[in-house]
Order: C-alpha cells, then sequence, then structure tokens
C-alpha cells in the first residue's frame, strides 16, 4: 500500500511562491506516475478535485492543466523519493487543499480523479495578504 505525504502548504501573500513536496511514508515513490490536484475551498470531501501537474516515472513526460501553464512546474528527485510541485505568481484563487496522487501508468487522462488508487491527505495552501 503506497501512502503518499504532502508538505509544503502554508499562507502566503499574493504574488509569492511556494513548493510543495510529495513523498511516501515507506514505499518507493520512483516507479509511480505522480499527479497534482487541487480542491477548493469548501467543497465536499473527494469532489470537484482539478488535475493541474502530472509526472511520468522518467521525469520525460510532464502534463499541467492550461489554465495554470507558466506559473507552475513539476519534477522529481529519484534520489529523495520525492516530487514536487513549484508555484509561482499565487493568486487569492490559487487558495485549497492539493493533493498528490500516485499511478503505476502514465495515461493522457491522467486529470480523472478515478484513475488514481493512492492518494495523500493534502497540504494546505492560502494565498491572502
Amino acid at each position: 500500500q503506497l501512502q503518499l505525504v504532502e508538505s509544503g502548504g502554508g499562507l502566503v501573500q499574493p504574488g509569492g511562491s511556494l513548493t510543495l513536496s510529495c513523498t511516501t511514508s515507506r514505499s518507493s515513490l520512483n516507479s509511480y506516475v505522480v499527479t497534482w490536484f487541487r480542491q477548493a475551498p469548501g467543497r465536499a470531501p473527494g469532489k470537484d478535485l482539478q488535475g493541474i501537474a502530472v509526472i511520468n516515472v522518467s521525469g520525460g513526460v510532464r502534463q499541467y492543466a492550461e489554465s495554470l501553464k507558466g506559473r507552475i512546474s513539476i519534477s522529481r528527485d529519484s534520489a529523495k523519493n520525492t516530487v514536487y510541485l513549484q508555484m509561482d505568481a499565487l493568486q487569492p484563487e490559487d487558495t485549497g487543499t492539493y493533493y498528490c496522487a500516485a499511478h503505476s501508468y502514465y495515461t493522457s487522462a491522467w486529470a480523472m480523479v478515478t484513475y488514481y488508487s493512492f492518494w495523500g491527505m493534502g497540504t494546505q495552501v492560502t494565498v491572502s495578504s
């Protein structure tokens, strides 16, 4: 069982940056495709999650939500067993809970929530002055 752990969230001012991390508590993340999702405040658990970035096992394939291209970047460090999400120029509408999810295989339908069996508990990002 893959147990994902997100970290790096917090309070940031508009225009600021954050780097989120996703790692595993017991297993290796290096053989999994990892996707970041986010959920706006006030949404029911598991509902209205937006897939925002995916990275394949080698790191050679990275895809982003169209609305966030240019502001976010996903990467992975195999030595640290960690996948990162760098977010720049943050705005209040970026506030929400950010989750990482993992699957063994990459798919063009990577933003589909139901595709993923392994999820973290999320990390909260608040963008406010």
